[in-house]
């Protein structure tokens, strides 16, 4: 059971309403359907496998087969603890995040705490770009991403944000993280140290040179100019730095917001 779970005996069903079977499992709130004498397998082990076959190979290569021959069980004993691929997917995007290495008591910078968590969630889809490609269907229901979510919400606590407010504040931090990391995955992958050049500078950005062959000043005032500032050639890391700019962007906003709610003015 995850070491941020607490007093899960208390959790009651509510009728009508389903929790995966995979979702109670990594809550420690069901036991796997099984006959004869209890298996050496958990759920963790299941999602540790799936995680190191997708660092390895890809998402493509994870399949129920790959992950039971690499615990040396049969394909069988896995739908013992996940129902389709898709139950192993989420146990794997939980067991890829861990959980979230932030302080339990957070200080009342709130900023300083909700820059940590960004960064921090940055590292984990770095680690594991593949949980990228994982489609999200519903906000997290599995322990560890609720309890970075969790954290991010306890940052906000004496803001005097409204609750839907904080909610949706820690979504937009969210959507930002992974949507600039995606980009910045594809846009500058990671280079392996062979890539660059004699001196170990960064390979020239062939971008600006192909978008100067295709534009014109008078149709493109604006790009042109972006050209022309040489903004479009610098050899800084892009992922870092405009991961930077746009944390700092969004936070900006979210520090509008407090203050309005606050009735102080800057």
């Amino acid at each position: 059971m995850p070491d941020d779970v607490e007093d899960v005996d208390d959790v009651a069903d509510v009728p009508g309403v389903h929790v995966p079977r995979v979702v109670r499992l990594m809550w420690g709130l069901d036991e796997p359907a099984r006959r004869g004498p209890k298996p050496a397998l958990t759920i963790t082990d299941i999602a540790a496998e799936g995680v190191a076959v997708a660092d390895a190979d890809g998402l493509a290569a994870v399949s129920m087969a790959r992950v039971a021959k690499g615990l040396g069980f049969t394909t069988m004993s896995l739908y013992r603890y996940v129902e389709s691929k898709d139950d192993l997917l989420v146990a794997m995007v939980d067991h890829a995040f861990g959980p979230p290495d932030l302080p339990r008591q957070l200080a009342r910078a709130w900023r300083r705490w909700l820059t940590a968590w960004a960064h921090a969630y940055r590292a984990a889809l770095l680690r594991h770009p593949w949980i990228l490609q994982v489609p999200i269907t519903e906000p997290p229901l599995a322990p560890h991403q609720t309890a970075w979510m969790e954290r991010g919400l306890q940052a906000l606590a004496h803001t005097g944000l409204s609750e839907q407010q904080k909610l949706s504040s820690m979504l937009l931090i969210d959507v930002f993280v992974r949507g600039q990391t995606q980009l910045a995955l594809g846009i500058d992958p990671p280079q392996p140290a062979a890539a660059g050049t004699a001196d170990g500078e960064r390979p020239l950005d062939p971008y600006p040179l192909r978008l100067a062959q295709l534009i014109d000043e008078e149709r493109f005032p604006a790009i042109s100019a972006a050209l022309a500032s040489g903004s479009l050639e610098d050899d800084s890391d892009f992922g870092t730095d405009e991961f930077e700019f746009g944390l700092g962007t969004v936070l900006d906003g979210i520090e509008q917001l407090v203050t309005r709610r606050s009735g102080r003015t800057r």
